[in-house]
């Protein structure tokens, strides 16, 4: 065999790591593109409206899912889901028993950011910004 005749197999063997790895990287790029859009929700995906002191339980989800009150504000959510129930929970504070009707109001006296949750169906959360008067 000649020289040329022996480096022909490795110079394809060479390749294949090469080709591997271009496939690791863009198998890599891919998963962080979805990874970034799956986390999307987050506060640059929905900002707090402002101005809005009422929120809607309804179609399994808060809306709007934050909003941006000043101190001393009382929010009223309000549930109208077709016979749905649900209730609002956050820190230190809760609607009581989920409910199909009617509205729940509480006072946000400090700022601070306040989360709060339907405690019967995963993922339904949403946000109060309270700001300094």
């Amino acid at each position: 065999m000649t020289a040329a005749g022996a480096s022909a197999a490795p110079r394809g063997c060479r390749g294949a790591p090469g080709i591997r790895r271009g496939l690791a990287a863009g198998t890599l790029l891919v998963g962080l593109v979805l990874l970034a859009a799956c986390s999307s929700g987050g506060d640059g995906a929905n900002p707090p409206v402002k101005g809005v002191t009422q929120v809607a339980a309804k179609g399994l989800k808060f809306s709007p899912k934050a909003i941006e009150v000043p101190a001393g504000t009382t929010v009223t959510w309000r549930f109208d889901d077709g016979g749905v129930p649900h209730d609002v929970k956050g820190d230190g504070w809760t609607s009581g028993k989920p409910r199909a009707t009617g509205t729940f109001s509480h006072p946000f006296a400090q700022a601070g950011t306040y989360a709060y949750k339907c405690t019967i169906h995963p993922g339904m959360t949403g946000k109060v910004v309270v700001t300094a008067g």
